[in-house]
């Protein structure tokens, strides 16, 4: 019985074989080869594709001033050079700054909302701020050690959150709960 299903399988695939002639079997093949060769080639393409120029200092830290608190500054630059939308301003020692980073620390709720809707990376930091507490009780729960960790010129999470107002007020009393007391850690001081 199963030699019988077996001979029967294989008189369908032989059938159905016989019916594509050779012109329509290489046109099939090479139509099939083509669609497994494509993705290969794009990113080979993408991995030989020039990186643009550096974008100026200047320009760098002019935008992450911007997210302080222009907000319409921030939107015009960021419309002109969508690129800015990652950078970071080393204010001198590596710490780095971005203009998220900035509207983080400030409280400038508003630039960071705008931000985030344009793509911009959200941190602990970030998630503090803006009230986001289950966030920041998953983070901490799987690391608690950044309960204390430098943000951008040493600020910690609770300075964060305090900047954040009402909005945020859960946020301070679970890190200060958690035993949270420092506003700002010297950025430099070894850890």
């Amino acid at each position: 019985m199963w030699l019988m299903a077996v001979y029967r399988l294989n008189d369908v695939y032989t059938k159905k074989l016989s019916f594509m002639d050779r012109s329509t079997f290489l046109q099939k093949s090479i139509a099939t080869g083509a669609a497994l060769a494509l993705p290969a080639l794009v990113v080979k393409s993408q991995q030989n594709q020039e990186k643009p120029a550096p974008i100026k200092s200047e320009i760098v830290k002019e935008f992450v001033i911007a997210g302080h608190g222009n907000l319409p500054r921030t939107k015009e630059m960021l419309e002109n050079e969508h690129l800015l939308l990652h950078v970071s301003y080393d204010w001198g020692g590596g710490d780095f700054e971005s203009a998220i980073e900035r509207a983080g620390h400030v409280g400038n709720r508003e630039v960071a909302e705008y931000l985030i809707s344009k793509g911009a990376r959200y941190n602990i930091y970030l998630a503090c701020m803006l009230g986001h507490l289950e966030t920041v009780k998953n983070v901490l729960a799987y690391s608690p050690q950044l309960l204390n960790s430098k943000g951008p010129h040493g600020l910690t999470m609770l300075h964060h959150a305090t900047k954040g107002g009402a909005q945020s007020k859960a946020v301070v009393d679970y890190l200060q709960g958690l035993g949270a007391k420092e506003m700002k850690i010297d950025f430099y001081l070894k850890s």
